[in-house]
């Protein structure tokens, strides 16, 4: 009987289906930094070339409505806990220790574990192990971006640490190069127990460079000295189509890998992108321009792939309604990893199995974003906090990338009941925030 059929989906509890496999699958979760839903030709892209992650969309899941934080540290701590971030997010580049990430739970539940790529998520040395992971290969974990001279060191000749080891590679190497093929190599040495491999790419984040596929690259070149790369912006946007097909190339070797290792049948193969498309970089997309909007609380900052291949396993085809954020990742994987939640867990996020395999149901009514400012949405409207917090703004959303704001005086009936369900999540939101701060305390008058 082949995985397909030993695929038995029991019943709801609580809104999660639990999934029982006669196997455990292995899980690649594979995270793009700064690229945007717009930028996959699965996703109707026009300027990029991305044909192994097509591939594995045509052959799986593709959700059209995946959203994720505006940017990358508040992204990484809510796909890593599968907790919203007015909870538990502290600060840029850091994760609370105190945190119980997905690492940690597959780790208990059996499985050997691996990260390689950026993690900006605390300088200790024990970082990684800390959160749950056996094996790290690392861009900025205990050093800085920059090294001497001010030179950006994530891509040629860059500055990794491997399990807390700092390594300088100095000989032509490619930072994304040696992350990928760290996974690689973590695959064929576990292929013969249950493992999650982890891979938050270096790629497609600025500074803009050459890689070793375009006509530019330097083997001796030691990393750029400003932060959207070398040239003007015709050579960052070259730069930044080659970055997006080696991602794509990367991706593939990781397939490859699995192939080679004979597990690609019980391994679910999970791809998006930690933000929206940075600024500088307009993408043609479905006949329009898509101008990357990073860091804001929009579409543009927000929508991202999600690609989910399993073959024999997930039938193909493509999900355009069903709302997917990074909270959902940690229980997706928890259900099919037999793994219990946190304790305490305040779910936020929802398991994905029920669409994955048809069976059960889920009921996510909206998602909530979060970078400097809070915005909870469902499919067609959302809410966010407007003049200092006291008001609201209440948008449409007409289609990817088309949005207006409502006037409250002329919403219809059906419009002011959606507001009415919306602003409780938000200000319910912006409490958990507020309770957060610590108290601030009157500092004692020195004695005169």
């Amino acid at each position: 009987m082949n995985l397909k059929g030993k695929i038995i989906c029991a019943i709801a509890l609580c809104g999660v289906v639990s999934v029982s496999l006669a196997k455990k699958p292995n899980i690649v979760l594979i995270m793009a930094d700064d690229m945007g839903y717009e930028c996959v030709g699965a996703n109707g892209s026009e300027d990029y070339l991305t044909p192994v992650i097509d591939d594995l969309a045509a052959e799986g899941l593709r959700f059209e409505q995946c959203f994720a934080n505006p940017i990358c540290t508040p992204s990484r701590v809510k796909i890593m806990t599968g907790i919203y971030n007015a909870r538990n997010y502290v600060s840029f580049g850091k994760l609370d220790r105190s945190q119980t990430t997905f690492a940690h739970l597959l780790k208990e539940a059996g499985y050997a574990t691996a990260i390689a790529g950026k993690w900006q998520l605390g300088s200790e040395v024990d970082s990684p192990q800390h959160f749950g992971f056996d094996e790290a290969c690392l861009w900025q974990h205990t050093r800085g971006r920059k090294r001497k001279g001010g030179f950006d060191t994530r891509y040629a000749n860059p500055q990794l640490e491997i399990n807390g080891k700092e390594v300088d590679y100095l000989n032509g190497e490619y930072g994304p190069d040696i992350c990928a093929d760290f996974i690689c190599s973590f695959i064929e040495t576990n292929k013969d127990k249950p493992f999650f491999a982890y891979y938050p790419m270096i790629l497609t984040h600025w500074p803009f460079d050459a890689t070793p596929d375009s006509d530019d690259w330097d083997p001796k070149y030691m990393g750029s000295t400003t932060n959207k790369g070398p040239g003007d912006e015709t050579d960052q946007k070259r730069h930044f189509k080659d970055m997006v097909q080696y991602m794509d190339k990367l991706v593939g070797r990781i397939a490859d890998a699995l192939d080679r290792a004979g597990v690609r049948e019980n391994t679910l193969v999970i791809i998006a992108g930690d933000n929206g498309t940075d600024k500088p970089i307009i993408t043609q997309w479905n006949d329009r321009e898509v101008v990357g909007r990073k860091s804001e609380t929009v579409d543009e900052g927000t929508r991202v792939t999600m690609v989910m291949s399993w073959p024999g396993v997930l039938q193909p085809r493509v999900d355009k309604t069903e709302l997917v954020e990074f909270s959902d990742i940690l229980p997706t994987l928890c259900d099919l990893a037999g793994a219990a939640l946190p304790k305490n867990y305040p779910g936020d996020g929802q398991s994905l199995t029920p669409v994955m395999f048809g069976k059960g149901e889920r009921h996510k009514k909206y998602v909530c974003l979060k970078y400097r400012t809070t915005w909870v949405r469902n499919l067609n409207y959302g809410i966010l906090p407007d003049k200092g917090n006291s008001q609201y703004i209440f948008q449409k959303y007409n289609g990817h990338y088309e949005s207006e704001d409502l006037d409250f005086a002329n919403m219809t009936e059906k419009e002011r009941m959606i507001f009415e369900e919306l602003k409780p999540v938000l200000d319910g939101l912006k409490k958990s925030v507020a309770e957060k701060k610590p108290k601030k305390t009157k500092k004692k008058k020195k004695d005169a």
